[in-house]
């Protein structure tokens, strides 16, 4: 290696630039940039390319050089030709040799620039660049003598001049608020926030592939509903002009997915939004991600196996094995799983017997008398749920199941045989995250018919969460659905889980924020 070459790699001041920018104000910078974009454009070299053709991204270099280096012999030299393109994140300059650090998408590079190699006019050029830019450059790849592997440029050229300081100024960038509204600078400024994103994409791609390996049919239906369906929660309202009426961004799209079970499609399922005009919290944000799924001739019992060999597919694939850490805790996936009534649990974890009594007010004096509080519209299903959430949730840490919810907590549901005041439905719980929601589907018109009367009764009493009548839906039931069971996975506590992410605003990339 040439001896300026080491001096420069070995010396060099970290993040200089040929201007210095110490205590000048964001908008100084700004037209500090715009000067140098201009000196680009009097050269005649366009600061904003339309293509750049690269011969490998920086990852793919990367393991190219490495797999060559293992394949040579004592003290052979390996050089690889390469053009690369990217993001300049570091720069260390001495005299009249430079470093940069290069980062596209697959990684990371370290560039050499020297004034003999890249040649004394364009090294000149080198001032007006700042980190943020994105260049492209060609030339040969080593490894120094430090051990870096690096690329010793013989050209280069600007593709894309950064007006605004990127990477120096938001180096380590902490700031939640600023991280989630602006998430280009949070993508720039920690690396690993990409890391987390490719995790969960690859999430999704595996729970697809495994629904599609099993014969599922994926589908759309409406985000538009001209009745909220399918879960209780509060809709969001919008107005649709041409036909002068309202419409509700969907809550879930269970009802319109049993539609198509009715019309003879045997397994369906769809990954998309939903949207909520609820609390926003850790666990949950508006607009959200769901995979539901349809499967005639099923029952809850035969879903549950098949949810449990899902779940530990697709985790133990996406974290790299069947025991990962969420937040501080060990958590195996491995098979069987915990299963437990859902009134067995309560009595384990809040020592209460709730299964004893229906009546709303008792249930609620037992629910105060171990500190859950409750409020005058919280009916008994609500007292139930607020109970489970409280005091059972936190404890379960391991994958569990819990079965068998109360009528007034599942109004799309099939009644146990044996006892009518239950459900066949379970909820998964990983991590005391609740991830899905499950349950032999309703298939009897006229008890579906009495249950959304019933959620009528709870509306007009003052829960805005109550289910509405849909007559189109009943109408459908009436035309006859197959024996079904039915899922929905919360996609985004599901990436929280596998990307050991606190909140749900970590896994979301453009999360819903209060206006500033």
């Amino acid at each position: 290696m040439d001896e300026s070459i080491k001096k420069s790699e070995s010396t060099g001041s970290e993040n200089q630039d040929a201007v210095s920018d110490v205590g000048a104000t964001e908008q100084e910078l700004r037209q500090n940039r715009i000067r140098k974009m201009e000196r680009f454009r009097a050269r005649g070299d366009e600061p904003y390319k339309r293509k750049f053709e690269r011969t490998h991204a920086i990852g793919e270099v990367r393991a190219a050089f490495e797999a060559l280096e293992k394949q040579a012999g004592p003290g052979e030299e390996v050089v690889v030709d390469a053009v690369l393109a990217g993001r300049i994140v570091a720069r260390r300059v001495q005299g009249k040799s430079t470093f940069m650090d290069l980062r596209d998408e697959s990684g990371k590079i370290q560039v050499f620039m020297g004034e003999k190699q890249v040649g004394p006019e364009s090294y000149a050029c080198l001032d007006d660049l700042d980190i943020g830019d994105f260049i492209g450059v060609s030339g040969k790849v080593h490894r120094t003598r430090r051990g870096e592997i690096t690329l010793f440029a013989s050209q280069w050229t600007i593709l894309t001049k950064s007006l605004r300081p990127s990477a120096e100024k938001w180096h380590g960038l902490t700031d939640v608020e600023t991280r989630y509204r602006k998430r280009y600078l949070d993508l720039v400024a920690n690396p690993e926030v990409m890391d987390t994103f490719k995790k969960r994409i690859f999430m999704i791609q595996t729970l697809r592939e495994w629904l599609l390996e099993r014969g599922f049919l994926e589908v759309e239906t409406p985000m538009l509903h001209p009745i909220p369906g399918g879960a209780t929660a509060r809709p969001f309202i919008t107005h649709h002009n041409a036909y002068d009426r309202d419409f509700y961004l969907r809550i879930a799209p269970e009802l319109y997915l049993k539609r198509l079970v009715v019309g003879g499609f045997e397994k369906v399922f769809e990954i998309n939004r939903n949207f909520r005009n609820e609390g926003v919290d850790t666990r949950h944000n508006p607009e959200f991600t769901m995979m539901e799924l349809y499967e005639a001739w099923q029952d809850y019992l035969g879903l549950m196996d098949e949810t449990e060999e899902m779940l530990h597919h697709v985790i133990s694939r996406t974290v790299g094995g069947e025991e990962f850490v969420y937040q501080g805790m060990t958590i195996s996936v491995k098979r069987p799983w915990r299963r437990i009534r859902l009134y067995d649990a309560i009595r384990e974890y809040a020592g209460i017997d709730l299964e004893l009594t229906r009546d709303r007010d008792e249930a609620a004096r037992m629910a105060e008398r171990i500190g859950v509080e409750i409020d005058s519209t919280m009916g008994y299903g609500k007292i139930v749920d607020a109970v489970m959430s409280e005091k059972v949730q936190p404890h379960l840490v391991q994958p569990t199941f819990l079965y068998d919810y109360p009528i007034e907590l599942s109004p799309l549901a099939k009644r146990k045989p044996d006892n009518p005041a239950l459900t066949e439905r379970f909820q998964p719980f990983i991590g005391c995250l609740e991830v899905g929601n499950a349950f032999s589907e309703l298939n009897d018109p006229l008890d579906q018919r009495a249950r959304f009367e019933a959620q009528a009764a709870l509306r007009a009493a003052g829960d805005d969460e109550a289910q509405y009548l849909d007559e189109d839906f009943l109408f459908a039931l009436e035309i006859g659905m197959p024996p079904t069971a039915g899922l929905g996975i919360g996609i985004d506590r599901l990436a929280m889980l596998c990307t050991d992410s606190a909140s749900i605003r970590e896994v979301i990339l453009f999360p819903q924020l209060r206006t500033l």
